[in-house]
């Protein structure tokens, strides 16, 4: 069983996220597990702030680094695993890293807020910086759910079939070719004949030549 674990303020959201779904099946089918851990449940002040003012000024607050650690202990030593922080700053995720983290057994995420989190605990768990892409979030929590569901759907077990991602876009470096089902017509615009043909070898090659063409027209950064 994969295991994917995150600390956030907001845990409801993280595990609403995925109750539903393949996802949901997934967990209940003992495929994967996924849990939050609540860092304002480790906060040592009475109001259970997690955050201060930035040493040095400016705007905003710092989420603080004892909580942040405390709650990371929390975690059973075999559940812990590779550690990432959700942060506009960090490499970019794409469908390779997807494939790489698919085969941990465990994963941490770590949600942060307000300005960032204090560096120290950062360097002192490991922590490894993903990005969902060069704009800012109001919090990590967004990001670690999609990073989870990009990843756990690779788990052997959790699609119901390989092909249903293989084929996808990005797997190959390409996008995904159009795809139509009933009617073979609609608003005057008719399914492709070749798709109708049955006939495998022609289907096989018009799909490569639309993922092709559509990667070329839509993202030829990806063709490079």
């Amino acid at each position: 069983m994969k295991q994917y674990t995150v600390l956030t303020l907001f845990p409801e959201m993280v595990l609403q996220a995925f109750s539903h779904s393949i996802l949901c099946r997934a967990q209940k089918q003992g495929y994967i597990a996924i849990n939050a851990v609540n860092i304002r449940d480790f906060s040592k002040n009475k109001q259970k702030h997690v955050d201060d003012y930035p040493y040095g000024g400016g705007p905003g607050m710092v989420m603080q680094a004892q909580p942040i650690y405390d709650a990371y202990q929390s975690i059973p030593c075999e559940k812990r695993g590779r550690m990432i922080y959700l942060s506009p700053q960090g490499k970019r995720f794409t469908q390779d890293i997807a494939k790489q983290l698919s085969q941990e057994e465990n994963i941490v995420f770590l949600c942060g807020h307000y300005e960032g989190v204090d560096e120290r605990v950062l360097e002192e768990l490991n922590a490894e910086e993903l990005s969902l892409g060069d704009f800012v979030l109001t919090g990590g929590e967004i990001a670690a759910i999609a990073i989870i569901d990009a990843v756990a759907r690779l788990v052997p077990g959790v699609l119901a079939k390989e092909a249903s991602f293989e084929e996808e876009s990005f797997w190959e470096g390409l996008l995904e070719y159009p795809q139509y089902t009933r009617p073979p017509v609609f608003m005057g615009r008719s399914v492709p004949e070749v798709l109708l043909s049955g006939h495998h070898g022609n289907i096989a090659k018009w799909r490569r030549q639309q993922s092709v063409l559509r990667t070329k027209q839509k993202r030829p950064d990806l063709l490079q």
